[in-house]
């Protein structure tokens, strides 16, 4: 049986009625809601299914519009007086099983005149109601979903818009998983592009790595590894290659040389 069952009165917003039906079934699926048109099927009694209906679900939406207590039944008298109007019995059968009764005020509806209810509707001026305006029609469908789902946990079980909410969200933190992934390997690869740059060190860091030079160049102790040119006036160069067992000073030579062709 269906956990919602949507009242209203025929003449007073039941175009209201209907889309507030047809919105719930979307969010919470078709059996879950009552809707007479729609959930009674052809040749069944109607007095018997609206009553197991009522007796059965565990909330009744009491739609109600400007003309609610106005509308005039065939005795012109207004409907609501009379106690076998169905829109009467309806919500007066939840009150009596303490099924939970929500009114949702249409439109200019803004209260439930106590003085226009038969006795045993008295209660439902005291519930705390809802409201739906065709202004707003999307954001209060969707607060009246949310307050249904909250209040009935088997509603919520099955919140078709819930469970896309987590699925976006879902796929939403994929992607950024998947971004900071891709960011990570190229920061490694720049790393790795940069220390292949320095050329291969074969697993001896004791020596000193020369790149580019713009001054002297010391050594100290171990090898030196010296980048593949040196740029400007390289007077005062220290050039150190091949096996640093021996260091070779290139510009002390060459001045010893010329002094030697002086003598």
């Amino acid at each position: 049986m269906p956990d919602v069952f949507v009242n209203y009165r025929t003449g007073d917003e039941e175009s209201a009625a209907t889309m507030i039906a047809r919105e719930l079934a979307r969010r919470f699926g078709d059996a879950r809601i009552f809707f007479a048109s729609n959930s009674i099927e052809p040749g069944r009694r109607f007095p018997v299914e609206l009553v197991r209906a009522v007796e059965e679900c565990q909330a009744l939406l009491a739609v109600i519009g400007p003309r609610w207590a106005e509308v005039r039944g065939a005795d012109g008298r207004p409907a609501l007086e009379a106690e076998q109007d169905w829109t009467r019995r309806e919500i007066q059968t939840a009150l009596d099983r303490g099924v939970l009764v929500i009114p949702v005020l249409v439109g200019k509806a803004t209260r439930i005149d106590r003085s226009v209810l038969p006795d045993d509707l008295l209660e439902l001026a005291d519930c705390q109601y809802r409201r739906f305006d065709h202004r707003n029609a999307e954001s209060d469908l969707t607060a009246l979903g949310d307050t249904l789902a909250r209040l009935l946990p088997e509603l919520g079980a099955v919140d078709r818009d819930a469970r896309a909410a987590r699925e976006r969200a879902e796929a939403k933190s994929r992607k950024k998983s998947a971004k900071d992934a891709r960011h990570t390997r190229m920061r490694t690869r720049d790393v790795e592009q940069r220390v292949r740059g320095i050329g291969n060190l074969n697993g001896d860091l004791s020596g000193t790595f020369v790149n580019e030079p713009q001054g002297p160049v010391n050594t100290g102790g171990g090898h030196q590894y010296n980048a593949p040119h040196f740029e400007g006036d390289n007077t005062g160069v220290q050039f150190t290659a091949g096996d640093n067992s021996g260091t070779v000073h290139q510009r002390f030579e060459r001045e010893r040389r010329r002094s030697d062709g002086k003598r």
